[in-house]
């Protein structure tokens, strides 16, 4: 198995080049898209992302249950893009507003359990894996206990999935820097 992560900010270009990575390659592909569609602005934001694939390319939704896509779709031979990690996580902590002052996600069961199972699941994984993620981190301190649950969440997730990753790449303005080849 081959697994990259390529992290970015909002607009980095993040997605494009996992989709640059995955045409070049030269393999069948698969989306695996996190996003649900909850109003009109991120439905038309998923029909841009859909139109501007190639047509060849299949996409599998995954809001929740990343891990069991991943096993199910994974195969030698194909590449699959995950777009995006931090949308996944977002629907993951769906509930987070309702823990206690002081808690973290993990006394969240969803959060734990589908978090736990994709970090078991990448070392698993026959053929090429690219997963997209936000880096969050480089803003301001979110005001809020919610906000800055997600920020720390984010974090430690893109830490642990670069950690079983063999390359990790950064973009910014559409620029490719690789922080890990391995």
């Amino acid at each position: 198995m081959t697994c990259e992560l390529i992290l970015g900010g909002a607009r980095s270009g993040k997605s494009r080049e996992a989709e640059r990575r995955a045409a070049d390659g030269g393999l069948p592909v698969t989306v695996i898209a996190t996003a649900e569609a909850l109003d009109d602005e991120m439905r038309a934001r998923i029909r841009r992302h859909r139109a501007d694939r190639p047509a060849a390319w299949h996409t599998v939704e995954a809001p929740l249950v990343l891990a069991d896509t991943l096993r199910r779709e994974a195969a030698p031979g194909r590449c699959l893009i995950v777009d995006c990690l931090t949308l996944w996580l977002t629907n993951l902590l769906a509930d987070a507003h309702t823990l206690p002052a002081g808690d973290d996600a993990e006394a969240l069961p969803l959060f734990r359990r589908e978090r736990d199972a994709l970090l078991a699941t990448l070392p698993t994984l026959p053929g090429r894996i690219l997963l997209v993620a936000n880096e969050v981190g480089l803003g301001l301190v979110p005001e809020t206990p919610l906000g800055r649950l997600f920020r720390d969440e984010a974090g430690r997730l893109n830490q642990a999935v670069a950690a079983l990753c063999g390359r990790v790449v950064f973009v910014a303005a559409g620029l490719p820097l690789v922080l890990k080849q391995g």
